[in-house]
Protein backbone atom coordinates (compact mmCIF):
# COMPACT_ATOMS: atom_id res chain seq x y z
CA UNK A 1 0.00 0.00 0.00
CA UNK A 2 2.57 2.52 0.70
CA UNK A 3 4.37 2.04 -2.76
CA UNK A 4 1.00 2.91 -4.36
CA UNK A 5 0.52 5.69 -2.59
CA UNK A 6 3.75 7.21 -2.80
CA UNK A 7 3.45 7.39 -6.21
CA UNK A 8 0.55 9.73 -5.96
CA UNK A 9 3.06 12.53 -5.42
CA UNK A 10 6.40 11.22 -7.78
CA UNK A 11 9.51 12.67 -6.53
CA UNK A 12 12.16 13.84 -8.96
CA UNK A 13 15.41 14.35 -6.89
CA UNK A 14 17.51 16.99 -9.56
CA UNK A 15 16.08 19.88 -8.96
CA UNK A 16 14.99 21.01 -5.43
CA UNK A 17 12.44 23.33 -6.54
CA UNK A 18 9.00 22.55 -7.72
CA UNK A 19 7.27 26.07 -8.82
CA UNK A 20 9.41 29.39 -9.70
CA UNK A 21 7.77 32.35 -10.13
CA UNK A 22 9.74 35.24 -11.76
CA UNK A 23 8.22 38.71 -11.61
CA UNK A 24 5.08 37.74 -11.84
CA UNK A 25 2.53 40.73 -11.55
CA UNK A 26 -1.57 41.09 -12.03
CA UNK A 27 -3.98 44.39 -11.86
CA UNK A 28 -7.31 44.87 -12.74
CA UNK A 29 -8.92 47.30 -14.00
CA UNK A 30 -5.49 49.68 -13.21
CA UNK A 31 -5.71 48.55 -9.87
CA UNK A 32 -2.21 46.73 -9.03
CA UNK A 33 -3.20 43.44 -7.20
CA UNK A 34 0.22 41.67 -7.29
CA UNK A 35 3.10 43.38 -7.56
CA UNK A 36 6.22 41.70 -9.28
CA UNK A 37 6.52 38.20 -7.15
CA UNK A 38 9.65 36.37 -6.84
CA UNK A 39 9.41 32.89 -5.61
CA UNK A 40 10.28 29.40 -5.07
CA UNK A 41 8.87 26.87 -3.71
CA UNK A 42 11.09 23.64 -2.69
CA UNK A 43 9.68 20.46 -3.89
CA UNK A 44 7.69 18.35 -1.02
CA UNK A 45 7.81 21.79 1.19
CA UNK A 46 4.47 23.19 2.46
CA UNK A 47 4.38 26.67 2.00
CA UNK A 48 1.67 28.80 3.47
CA UNK A 49 0.67 32.61 1.65
CA UNK A 50 -0.62 34.38 5.23
CA UNK A 51 -1.57 37.56 4.92
CA UNK A 52 -4.82 39.93 5.48
CA UNK A 53 -8.04 40.60 2.96
CA UNK A 54 -7.10 41.88 -0.62
CA UNK A 55 -3.23 41.40 0.04
CA UNK A 56 -2.67 39.41 -3.08
CA UNK A 57 -2.14 35.66 -1.92
CA UNK A 58 -5.39 34.32 -3.73
CA UNK A 59 -4.54 36.23 -6.78
CA UNK A 60 -0.84 34.32 -6.71
CA UNK A 61 -2.68 31.40 -6.04
CA UNK A 62 -4.90 31.56 -9.05
CA UNK A 63 -2.33 32.58 -11.05
CA UNK A 64 -0.92 29.72 -10.30
CA UNK A 65 -3.37 27.45 -11.25
CA UNK A 66 -3.92 28.68 -14.41
CA UNK A 67 -7.16 30.29 -13.48
CA UNK A 68 -5.77 33.99 -14.23
CA UNK A 69 -3.71 34.96 -16.86
CA UNK A 70 -0.19 37.00 -15.83
CA UNK A 71 0.72 40.79 -16.63
CA UNK A 72 4.35 39.89 -16.83
CA UNK A 73 6.89 37.35 -15.61
CA UNK A 74 7.15 33.91 -15.68
CA UNK A 75 6.21 30.81 -13.87
CA UNK A 76 7.43 26.74 -13.75
CA UNK A 77 6.35 23.85 -12.26
CA UNK A 78 9.27 21.43 -12.40
CA UNK A 79 11.03 23.35 -14.74
CA UNK A 80 8.43 23.59 -17.28
CA UNK A 81 7.48 26.91 -18.58
CA UNK A 82 3.62 27.07 -17.82
CA UNK A 83 2.71 30.89 -18.05
CA UNK A 84 0.39 29.91 -21.04
CA UNK A 85 -0.69 26.28 -19.82
CA UNK A 86 -4.53 26.15 -19.24
CA UNK A 87 -5.04 24.62 -15.86
CA UNK A 88 -5.97 21.23 -16.63
CA UNK A 89 -2.48 20.59 -18.45
CA UNK A 90 -0.57 21.81 -15.13
CA UNK A 91 -0.63 18.42 -13.97
CA UNK A 92 -1.86 20.38 -10.65
CA UNK A 93 -4.78 19.39 -7.61
CA UNK A 94 -6.61 22.06 -6.08
CA UNK A 95 -9.01 22.70 -2.90
CA UNK A 96 -11.26 25.46 -2.79
CA UNK A 97 -12.85 27.27 -0.07
CA UNK A 98 -16.13 25.77 -0.84
CA UNK A 99 -14.95 22.01 -1.79
CA UNK A 100 -17.33 22.52 -5.18
CA UNK A 101 -18.60 19.21 -5.09
CA UNK A 102 -21.26 17.63 -7.51
CA UNK A 103 -24.32 17.40 -5.29
CA UNK A 104 -25.76 14.46 -7.93
CA UNK A 105 -22.35 12.71 -7.95
CA UNK A 106 -21.26 10.04 -4.69
CA UNK A 107 -18.51 10.35 -3.53
CA UNK A 108 -16.34 7.79 -5.73
CA UNK A 109 -18.06 9.58 -8.76
CA UNK A 110 -16.52 13.21 -6.81
CA UNK A 111 -13.10 11.79 -6.58
CA UNK A 112 -12.79 9.83 -9.95
CA UNK A 113 -14.36 13.42 -11.87
CA UNK A 114 -10.58 14.55 -12.35
CA UNK A 115 -9.71 11.05 -14.13
CA UNK A 116 -12.70 10.57 -16.44
CA UNK A 117 -11.93 14.12 -17.76
CA UNK A 118 -8.08 13.04 -19.01
CA UNK A 119 -10.14 9.24 -20.19
CA UNK A 120 -7.47 7.03 -17.59
CA UNK A 121 -9.03 3.40 -17.87
CA UNK A 122 -11.85 2.74 -15.50
CA UNK A 123 -9.72 -0.02 -14.24
CA UNK A 124 -6.81 2.25 -13.15
CA UNK A 125 -9.75 4.94 -12.27
CA UNK A 126 -11.55 2.76 -9.70
CA UNK A 127 -7.90 1.29 -8.34
CA UNK A 128 -7.14 5.23 -7.42
CA UNK A 129 -10.19 6.03 -6.06
CA UNK A 130 -10.37 3.40 -3.71
CA UNK A 131 -6.57 3.80 -2.53
CA UNK A 132 -7.31 7.78 -2.08
CA UNK A 133 -10.41 7.36 -0.61
CA UNK A 134 -8.65 4.82 2.17
CA UNK A 135 -6.19 7.51 2.63
CA UNK A 136 -8.87 9.93 3.41
CA UNK A 137 -10.40 7.53 5.69
CA UNK A 138 -13.58 7.73 3.89
CA UNK A 139 -13.60 3.99 2.28
CA UNK A 140 -16.82 3.21 3.67
CA UNK A 141 -18.63 6.38 2.62
CA UNK A 142 -17.68 5.88 -1.12
CA UNK A 143 -21.66 5.32 -2.62
CA UNK A 144 -22.91 8.66 -0.50
CA UNK A 145 -23.57 11.64 -1.64
CA UNK A 146 -22.21 15.18 -0.61
CA UNK A 147 -25.34 16.25 1.15
CA UNK A 148 -24.78 12.81 3.88
CA UNK A 149 -21.69 13.57 4.96
CA UNK A 150 -20.38 16.39 7.51
CA UNK A 151 -18.15 19.37 7.18
CA UNK A 152 -14.82 17.73 7.79
CA UNK A 153 -16.13 14.40 5.66
CA UNK A 154 -16.88 16.60 2.74
CA UNK A 155 -13.71 18.50 2.98
CA UNK A 156 -11.68 15.33 3.08
CA UNK A 157 -13.66 14.46 -0.36
CA UNK A 158 -12.50 17.53 -2.15
CA UNK A 159 -8.70 16.49 -1.08
CA UNK A 160 -9.25 12.97 -2.33
CA UNK A 161 -10.48 14.58 -5.97
CA UNK A 162 -7.59 16.66 -5.34
CA UNK A 163 -4.88 13.78 -4.87
CA UNK A 164 -6.62 11.46 -7.26
CA UNK A 165 -4.69 12.92 -10.01
CA UNK A 166 -1.57 12.41 -8.76
CA UNK A 167 -0.34 16.09 -8.90
CA UNK A 168 2.84 17.89 -8.84
CA UNK A 169 1.47 20.90 -6.99
CA UNK A 170 -1.37 20.85 -4.52
CA UNK A 171 -3.11 24.00 -3.94
CA UNK A 172 -4.73 24.81 -0.83
CA UNK A 173 -7.80 27.99 -0.89
CA UNK A 174 -8.48 28.77 2.98
CA UNK A 175 -10.24 25.09 2.59
CA UNK A 176 -10.92 24.96 6.62
CA UNK A 177 -12.57 28.05 6.68
CA UNK A 178 -15.96 26.92 6.94
CA UNK A 179 -15.43 23.90 9.78
CA UNK A 180 -15.95 24.80 13.43
CA UNK A 181 -12.88 25.25 15.95
CA UNK A 182 -12.23 21.86 16.76
CA UNK A 183 -12.98 20.11 13.46
CA UNK A 184 -10.89 22.89 12.33
CA UNK A 185 -7.97 22.02 14.74
CA UNK A 186 -8.56 18.21 13.68
CA UNK A 187 -8.11 18.52 9.92
CA UNK A 188 -5.38 21.14 9.64
CA UNK A 189 -3.49 18.35 11.83
CA UNK A 190 -4.83 15.66 8.65
CA UNK A 191 -3.66 17.52 6.45
CA UNK A 192 -0.39 17.65 7.38
CA UNK A 193 0.18 14.36 8.09
CA UNK A 194 -0.69 13.42 4.77
CA UNK A 195 0.88 15.75 2.76
CA UNK A 196 4.46 15.01 4.66
CA UNK A 197 3.55 11.16 4.05
CA UNK A 198 3.34 11.98 0.46
CA UNK A 199 5.94 14.34 -0.43
CA UNK A 200 3.48 16.89 -1.96
CA UNK A 201 4.59 20.34 -2.89
CA UNK A 202 1.62 21.91 -1.31
CA UNK A 203 0.96 26.35 -1.57
CA UNK A 204 -1.50 26.56 1.20
CA UNK A 205 -3.78 30.12 1.36
CA UNK A 206 -4.96 31.72 4.44
CA UNK A 207 -5.60 34.42 6.89
CA UNK A 208 -5.20 33.11 10.23
CA UNK A 209 -2.09 33.39 11.65
CA UNK A 210 -1.90 30.18 13.90
CA UNK A 211 -3.18 28.43 11.11
CA UNK A 212 0.04 28.84 9.01
CA UNK A 213 2.08 28.62 11.99
CA UNK A 214 1.61 25.50 12.84
CA UNK A 215 1.37 23.61 9.85
CA UNK A 216 3.77 25.25 7.24
CA UNK A 217 7.47 24.64 6.72
CA UNK A 218 8.14 28.01 5.21
CA UNK A 219 5.63 31.38 5.51
CA UNK A 220 5.11 34.02 2.74
CA UNK A 221 3.99 37.33 4.57
CA UNK A 222 1.73 39.38 2.00
CA UNK A 223 0.61 42.67 2.06
CA UNK A 224 -0.71 45.11 -0.20
CA UNK A 225 0.50 42.86 -2.78
CA UNK A 226 3.68 42.43 -1.97
CA UNK A 227 5.92 39.62 0.13
CA UNK A 228 7.38 40.89 3.20
CA UNK A 229 9.16 38.46 4.74
CA UNK A 230 8.96 34.96 3.72
CA UNK A 231 10.66 32.45 6.45
CA UNK A 232 10.12 29.32 8.96
CA UNK A 233 7.59 30.12 11.13
CA UNK A 234 9.85 30.25 13.81
CA UNK A 235 11.87 33.07 11.88
CA UNK A 236 8.62 34.86 11.18
CA UNK A 237 7.39 34.92 14.98
CA UNK A 238 10.71 35.35 16.75
CA UNK A 239 11.99 37.53 14.17
CA UNK A 240 10.22 39.68 12.06
CA UNK A 241 11.69 41.68 9.51
CA UNK A 242 9.21 44.54 9.72
CA UNK A 243 6.79 46.43 11.69
CA UNK A 244 3.76 44.57 9.60
CA UNK A 245 4.91 40.99 9.85
CA UNK A 246 5.90 42.07 13.92
CA UNK A 247 1.78 43.32 14.48
CA UNK A 248 -0.05 40.87 11.95
CA UNK A 249 1.88 37.27 13.15
CA UNK A 250 0.97 36.88 16.51
CA UNK A 251 0.57 39.31 19.21
CA UNK A 252 2.62 42.87 19.77
CA UNK A 253 3.41 45.19 22.52
CA UNK A 254 4.59 48.47 20.78
CA UNK A 255 6.13 50.79 23.03
CA UNK A 256 6.89 54.35 21.68
CA UNK A 257 10.52 55.18 22.55
CA UNK A 258 13.39 57.72 21.75
CA UNK A 259 16.80 55.61 20.28
CA UNK A 260 19.59 57.27 21.74
CA UNK A 261 22.42 55.44 20.83
CA UNK A 262 23.23 52.18 18.93
CA UNK A 263 26.20 49.67 18.60
CA UNK A 264 26.04 46.97 16.52
CA UNK A 265 22.86 45.25 17.59
CA UNK A 266 22.61 46.64 21.47
CA UNK A 267 20.55 49.74 22.07
CA UNK A 268 20.46 52.48 24.44
CA UNK A 269 16.41 53.78 24.44
CA UNK A 270 14.33 56.38 26.54
CA UNK A 271 10.79 54.77 27.08
CA UNK A 272 8.76 57.60 28.29
CA UNK A 273 10.83 58.27 31.68
CA UNK A 274 12.73 54.78 31.91
CA UNK A 275 16.32 54.53 30.37
CA UNK A 276 16.77 50.90 28.96
CA UNK A 277 20.03 48.88 27.17
CA UNK A 278 18.78 45.93 25.20
CA UNK A 279 19.92 43.62 22.98
CA UNK A 280 17.70 43.21 19.30
CA UNK A 281 18.23 40.28 16.82
CA UNK A 282 18.04 42.49 14.20
CA UNK A 283 21.01 43.52 12.04
CA UNK A 284 20.61 46.89 11.50
CA UNK A 285 19.05 49.14 13.85
CA UNK A 286 17.42 52.75 12.84
CA UNK A 287 19.04 56.00 13.25
CA UNK A 288 18.65 57.35 17.03
CA UNK A 289 15.81 59.10 17.13
CA UNK A 290 12.11 58.35 17.75
CA UNK A 291 11.64 54.55 17.33
CA UNK A 292 8.97 51.86 17.96
CA UNK A 293 9.71 49.06 20.32
CA UNK A 294 8.34 45.95 19.48
CA UNK A 295 7.85 42.84 22.35
CA UNK A 296 6.05 39.87 22.41
CA UNK A 297 3.68 39.56 25.50
CA UNK A 298 5.50 36.56 26.61
CA UNK A 299 8.64 38.18 26.61
CA UNK A 300 7.15 40.71 29.38
CA UNK A 301 6.86 40.16 33.09
CA UNK A 302 5.40 41.61 35.82
CA UNK A 303 7.23 43.85 38.51
CA UNK A 304 7.22 46.36 41.18
CA UNK A 305 6.77 49.89 40.16
CA UNK A 306 9.61 50.80 41.97
CA UNK A 307 12.57 48.37 40.45
CA UNK A 308 15.00 49.87 37.91
CA UNK A 309 13.37 49.75 34.34
CA UNK A 310 10.18 48.97 35.69
CA UNK A 311 7.09 51.03 33.02
CA UNK A 312 4.62 52.22 34.60
CA UNK A 313 0.73 50.79 34.20
CA UNK A 314 -2.70 49.93 35.54
CA UNK A 315 -4.89 46.59 35.32
CA UNK A 316 -7.26 47.26 33.16
CA UNK A 317 -8.96 44.16 32.13
CA UNK A 318 -8.40 40.34 33.15
CA UNK A 319 -9.14 37.87 30.80
CA UNK A 320 -9.41 34.45 32.39
CA UNK A 321 -8.06 31.78 29.50
CA UNK A 322 -8.36 28.21 31.41
CA UNK A 323 -4.18 27.48 32.29
CA UNK A 324 -3.49 31.03 32.33
CA UNK A 325 -4.83 34.95 32.30
CA UNK A 326 -4.84 37.89 29.90
CA UNK A 327 -4.31 41.10 31.33
CA UNK A 328 -4.56 44.10 29.59
CA UNK A 329 -2.68 47.00 30.98
CA UNK A 330 -3.42 50.26 30.62
CA UNK A 331 0.16 52.33 29.63
CA UNK A 332 1.03 55.84 29.14
CA UNK A 333 4.63 55.09 26.83
CA UNK A 334 2.63 51.99 24.28
CA UNK A 335 1.60 53.33 20.82
CA UNK A 336 -2.20 52.46 21.11
CA UNK A 337 -2.65 52.97 24.76
CA UNK A 338 -2.69 49.67 25.79
CA UNK A 339 -0.34 46.53 26.59
CA UNK A 340 -1.11 42.80 27.03
CA UNK A 341 0.80 40.13 29.08
CA UNK A 342 0.35 36.53 30.28
CA UNK A 343 0.22 35.26 33.43
CA UNK A 344 -0.96 31.88 35.17
CA UNK A 345 -4.33 31.92 36.33
CA UNK A 346 -3.69 31.98 39.82
CA UNK A 347 -1.73 35.83 39.11
CA UNK A 348 -4.84 37.33 37.70
CA UNK A 349 -5.33 40.78 39.01
CA UNK A 350 -8.37 42.92 39.70
CA UNK A 351 -9.03 46.11 37.25
CA UNK A 352 -7.22 49.15 38.88
CA UNK A 353 -4.18 47.23 40.37
CA UNK A 354 -1.25 49.72 39.89
CA UNK A 355 1.73 47.46 38.21
CA UNK A 356 5.42 47.60 36.43
CA UNK A 357 6.61 46.27 33.66
CA UNK A 358 9.68 44.93 32.91
CA UNK A 359 10.56 44.02 29.47
CA UNK A 360 13.48 41.53 27.91
CA UNK A 361 17.10 42.45 27.65
CA UNK A 362 17.61 40.48 24.54
CA UNK A 363 14.95 39.55 22.27
CA UNK A 364 12.85 43.02 21.01
CA UNK A 365 13.16 44.62 17.61
CA UNK A 366 13.03 48.41 17.25
CA UNK A 367 11.36 49.69 13.72
CA UNK A 368 11.43 53.06 12.67
CA UNK A 369 8.11 55.41 13.66
CA UNK A 370 7.12 56.22 9.90
CA UNK A 371 6.86 52.01 9.02
CA UNK A 372 3.11 51.67 9.54
CA UNK A 373 0.98 49.63 7.07
CA UNK A 374 -2.45 48.46 7.26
Amino acid sequence: MLTEISAIAPQDTRDDVAVQIDGVSKSFSGTVALEPIRLKVRRGEFLTLLGPSGCGKTTLLNLIAGFLEADEGELFIDRDLVTQVPPHQRKIGIVFQNYALFPHMSVAQNVAYGLRTRRVPKAETAERVREVLALVKLEDFADRRPRQLSGGQQQRVALARALVVRPRVLLLDEPFSALDRNLRSAMQVELREIQSRLGLTTVFVTHDQSEALSMSDRIAVMSRGRIRQIGTPSQIYDRPENHFVSTFVGDANLFAATLLEKTDATASLDIGKTRLSLTTFQEELPEPGPVTLFVRPEQCSLTGLDQPGAIAATVALSVYQGSYAELHLDCSVAENGRVMLRVPASEAMEPGTNVGIALPERGPAIYTTTERET
